[in-house]
């Protein structure tokens, strides 16, 4: 089966972002900040990341840039979920190495449909 590894500092959202991933028939693991969703990675390479931007101790960004220098890390499709609104900020995740953007509050819909264009369903 396929996994999702969910990063957020939220234990609310790391609990919806996981319901909603089951039912698109993922196994999930969560995180709650870049560098225990890295040590998690190193571990074992998830097919696709739900990634929070702000999180203590490594950011999203920090974790992202990690990632696709590790090996296998170029691999995982990656989905920043963030309340980060700001081009630059997209712009800057996009030249990091994410595959899509969702902003927060998301829905199973919005998860449906980046995973879809990612090409995970």
């Amino acid at each position: 089966m396929r996994t999702c590894l969910v990063v957020d500092d939220s234990k609310v959202v790391r609990t919806v972002a996981q319901r909603i991933v089951r039912e698109l028939d993922f196994e999930t693991r969560e995180s709650i900040n870049g560098l225990e969703a890295l040590e998690s990675c190193r571990k074992s390479m998830p097919d696709v990341v739900l990634l929070d931007w702000n999180m203590p101790v490594m950011n999203g960004i920090e974790f992202l840039r990690e990632l696709r220098t590790s090996p296998g890390g170029e691999r995982p499709k990656v989905i920043f979920c963030t309340t980060e609104t700001d081009a630059k900020c997209i712009e800057e995740a996009i030249t990091a190495g994410a595959d899509e953007y969702v902003m927060k509050p998301f829905d199973t819909e919005i998860i449906r449909g980046k995973f879809a264009q990612v090409g995970l369903l």
